[in-house]
């Protein structure tokens, strides 16, 4: 584990490179025409080409170009051909758009001023969802153009964002653009994936690399919750495994919203597994400001918000975990 964010520090005072440009240093060679299991294959690799005609991340961008033909990027797995305008349970098709992008403060403190790119639509559909109206809306928004990503970011970046915040709705059905604007990019700046972590493993392999910080939900502490109040299967399997993953790939700051009615089934086996499973020094967010949107004042169970004994029952949680690297210590208000 690497306490306090390091790598992301480094980056950001321009000491090491952006793993996505690291990345892109190296070179590698793929056979032309080559099918998608020939692909894979040469992307597990371990020890690429002295010399290439590609790099690695073209590598990333032709495999996730091909994967939304049939597309299974996050657990879903919907298998539907995006390219012919095909949709799954994201409700996306091989054009990506955003809903907005700027210059965001309202961030966890290391993170702001963060330039943060709304991609719309969603591989989770939460009852409580605080951006509904980017989740639940796939075709509207601007066409996320590569090249104009690119530029967008060099932009924000001169006038003072410190990072690059992939965010939504979600990220995960974007990352085929979401790699080729990177292909694109040359700012020296960290790359965040701010995620449900709903993703595949395969989705994992290709962000391998590319991503200097996960920035991850933690929702539930058991599939029932998960299924109950954001219709998805596998939750804890999947989620648990990610983290690992993201663990060794890059630094991780995990959120957990506290859910009112949920701080026995969720919060507390969340906390525990997180100190012995990652690490008592994990960077955690614990978010105290949950409010009943969208479709929850339908559902008495979560239909208000936490009383001030939910949120320091939370905090004993984290403390009886052993958890010492902690944001929102202070937000009981």
């Amino acid at each position: 584990m690497k306490e306090g964010l390091e790598h992301y520090f480094s980056v950001l005072k321009e000491e090491k490179e952006p793993n996505f440009l690291k990345t892109k240093n190296k070179t590698t060679k793929t056979p032309e025409n080559a099918s998608l299991e020939e692909l894979w294959k040469k992307h597990e690799q371990k020890e690429l080409d002295d010399q290439g005609n590609q790099n690695p991340l073209d590598l990333k961008t032709k495999i996730a170009d091909e994967v939304i033909k049939d597309c299974v990027f996050c657990e879903n797995r919907c298998r539907v051909n995006r390219k012919q305008k095909q949709t799954g349970f994201c409700g996306v098709t091989a054009v990506s758009r955003y809903d907005d992008e700027f210059i965001h403060h309202g961030e966890e403190p290391e993170l702001t001023p963060s330039h943060t790119i709304f991609f719309t639509g969603c591989t989770l559909k939460c009852e409580y969802c605080q951006n509904s109206p980017i989740s639940t809306s796939p075709t509207k928004g601007t066409p996320a153009l590569p090249n104009d990503l690119a530029e967008k970011i060099v932009r924000k970046k001169l006038e003072g964002s410190k990072n690059v915040n992939f965010v939504g709705g979600e990220p995960t059905p974007h990352l085929h653009t979401i790699l080729k604007t990177l292909n694109t990019l040359e700012a020296n700046i960290p790359i965040i994936w701010n995620s449900n972590m709903y993703m595949s493993k395969k989705a994992m392999k290709l962000l391998g690399g590319t991503i200097d910080l996960y920035l991850g939900d933690f929702k539930y502490g058991n599939n029932q919750c998960a299924k109950q109040h954001s219709e998805i299967t596998d939750y804890l399997e999947t989620i648990k495994r990610n983290f690992k993953l993201a663990n060794q790939q890059a630094d991780i700051l995990i959120r957990h919203l506290v859910i009112p009615n949920h701080l026995d089934c969720c919060t507390k086996p969340i906390l525990e597994w997180v100190a012995e499973e990652l690490g008592k020094e994990t960077r955690l967010n614990l978010m105290f400001q949950y409010r009943p949107t969208y479709k929850a004042r339908n559902n008495p169970q979560i239909d208000r918000q936490l009383t001030k004994q939910e949120k320091q029952r939370a905090l004993r949680y984290a403390k009886e975990a052993g958890l010492t690297n902690l944001v929102g210590e202070k937000n009981l208000s």
